[in-house]
């Protein structure tokens, strides 16, 4: 499949996804997402107030703030107490937008799984009888996945910020930090799909760089809802969702494709 073709189906795919879901009635799905956001939310809110005291903590009996005597420390106290508190929340978005779009991958692997397996199952009469130890099989080569995919994009984005200092280079980097961010997201979602057709994860490997182009579109998607300010992972959990169904449906149609051509 060449670059076009396969870019084409996996952006194509998304609207086959949505009304997909609809026609099978499987929008129950989207209840996982939403059940993600609230726990999130909740840990985020009440990870970042702990932080944000213990450092506090830590900075005032450094500074040694108790024995301060002069007018209007105990403003200051308060002052430095706000201080931490918006610079912890700060670093924690700007660390969760950026990794946001892989803790999503990884918690929601389960209902991906799940998913990427009924999907395939009406596509093609195929029937998948429950198994928990391939259910977490799944799981964990997902989350395996996911982690490796993490790393190299994290080593590709360090290089990428180096090269950006370098004029006119400069300029095409964080045009192709995002493509690779699609590259990868595409990857998780089409992983599902190739693991049922018994590919190891070196196999794996070798169809997504032959059909780059499947990988890239699948996950350009999912990459620039991740780019909407503040919601961008919040509204990911609820595209993943579409992005896996697009996958499935896109893998199933590139496969068909193949055996037609061979």
């Amino acid at each position: 499949m060449t670059f076009r073709k396969g870019f084409s189906l996996g952006i194509k795919s998304y609207s086959k996804a949505f009304k997909f879901l609809r026609k099978n009635r499987l929008t129950w799905y989207f209840l996982f997402p939403l059940l993600l956001n609230i726990i999130l939310f909740a840990l985020g809110y009440s990870s970042t107030i702990a932080l944000s005291t213990q450092w506090y903590v830590y900075v005032t009996d450094w500074m040694n703030v108790d024995s301060w005597e002069f007018w209007g420390s105990g403003f200051l106290s308060s002052v430095i107490e706000i201080v931490m508190y918006v610079v912890v929340r700060l670093l924690f978005f700007l660390l969760f937008a950026y990794i946001g779009g892989y803790i999503v991958l990884i918690l929601m692997s389960p209902v991906f799984a799940f998913l990427s397996e009924k999907v395939e199952s009406i596509l093609t009469g195929n029937e998948y009888p429950f198994n928990l130890k391939q259910l977490l099989k799944d799981i964990w080569r997902g989350v395996r996945l996911a982690l490796r995919n993490l790393g190299i994009e994290l080593f590709l984005t360090v290089i990428l910020f180096m090269l950006s200092f370098i004029p006119v280079i400069g300029f095409f980097t964080s045009i192709a930090l995002f493509f690779i961010s699609a590259y990868f997201y595409g990857f998780s979602f089409i992983d599902y799909s190739l693991e049922r057709k018994k590919m190891d994860i070196k196999e794996s490997i070798a169809f997504v760089k032959t059909n780059k182009g499947l990988s890239i579109g699948n996950g350009t998607i999912f990459s620039l809802v991740l780019l909407i300010p503040f919601v961008g992972v919040l509204i990911s959990s609820f595209v993943s969702i579409i992005s896996v169904t697009a996958a499935t449906i896109s893998t199933t149609q590139a496969f068909v494709d193949n055996e037609l051509n061979q």
